[in-house]
């Protein structure tokens, strides 16, 4: 009844985001994944409609936007940073280092699948494309 994992050598998918994920494991109640986005890179900025996340930095450097109605913040990121992205909250992130930005996230409940993630205005222009299942906000400055 013990759940155990490595970290896959290889991503198992590409985020909503348009970053790279690991899975690792998941309980009824929460998951936890593997993030990374490549040097340079900049993700599709976008807000969850059911869950929230909350981030631990392992590697890299960046910096996440975080904006919901009360609050407009950017963060840097880096090895040992730990952030919360709460319900209905707006992000990108970008990778500036020379190494990837890399990251685990607990996700809670559990991702839910398309149309979870939905493709918001951000501050930057996203580097990469966004991965599958990405919905559209009403209003979202489409590329």
């Amino acid at each position: 009844m013990f759940a155990t994992s490595d970290l896959p050598e290889r991503f198992d998918a590409i985020a909503p985001d348009g970053s790279e994920v690991r899975l690792l494991l998941a309980l009824d109640r929460g998951s936890l994944a593997h993030f990374s986005l490549a040097v340079g890179e900049c993700s599709v900025p976008v807000r969850h409609r059911t869950v929230e996340e909350i981030w631990f930095v392992l590697g890299g450097r960046g910096e996440i936007w975080r904006s919901d109605d009360r609050d407009n913040d950017v963060t840097a990121l880096a090895p040992g940073t730990c952030i919360s992205i709460p319900v209905a909250t707006s992000f990108q992130f970008r990778s500036a280092g020379p190494e990837a930005l890399v990251a685990v996230a607990v996700t809670m409940p559990p991702w839910s699948g398309d149309g979870e993630a939905v493709r918001v205005s951000g501050p930057w222009t996203p580097t990469v494309a966004p991965g599958p299942g990405l919905g559209v906000d009403a209003g979202a400055a489409e590329e």
